[in-house]
């Protein structure tokens, strides 16, 4: 089961994620329209956007189209950084990588903690 938290800190113009868990494709639907509803009042290329993954699964296959989907989201939005932290996950980060790869996501740092 997967789980999220969105909190603008609207001073420093950081959107915070807390994601954690393997996500299902419904559970995946459910935190893209909480980022919509989050994202809706503010100028998002004011912002960068920090996701904390450190207690993220590796993804199932069939969710992989939802990850790409949220990170052509963060992408086409504009955020002026994107920050993906992640404990030390050699698959996740692969993963994580090949999909931001895809969606050639230029301002993205993937930080191993």
């Amino acid at each position: 089961m997967g789980s999220f938290n969105i909190q603008l800190d609207q001073a420093s113009k950081v959107m915070k994620v807390q994601v954690e868990g393997t996500f299902s494709p419904e559970e995946a639907q459910s935190s893209v329209e909480a980022y919509h509803k989050s994202t809706a009042g503010i100028n998002v290329p004011d912002y960068e956007i920090d996701i904390d993954g450190t207690k993220l699964n590796v993804s199932a296959p069939d969710t992989i189209p939802m990850m790409e989907a949220c990170f052509r989201l963060y992408k086409n939005d504009g955020f002026k950084n994107i920050t993906l932290r992640i404990s030390k996950n050699p698959v996740l980060k692969m993963q994580l990588n090949r999909v931001a790869r895809g969606v050639q996501l230029a301002n993205y740092e993937l930080i191993e903690e």
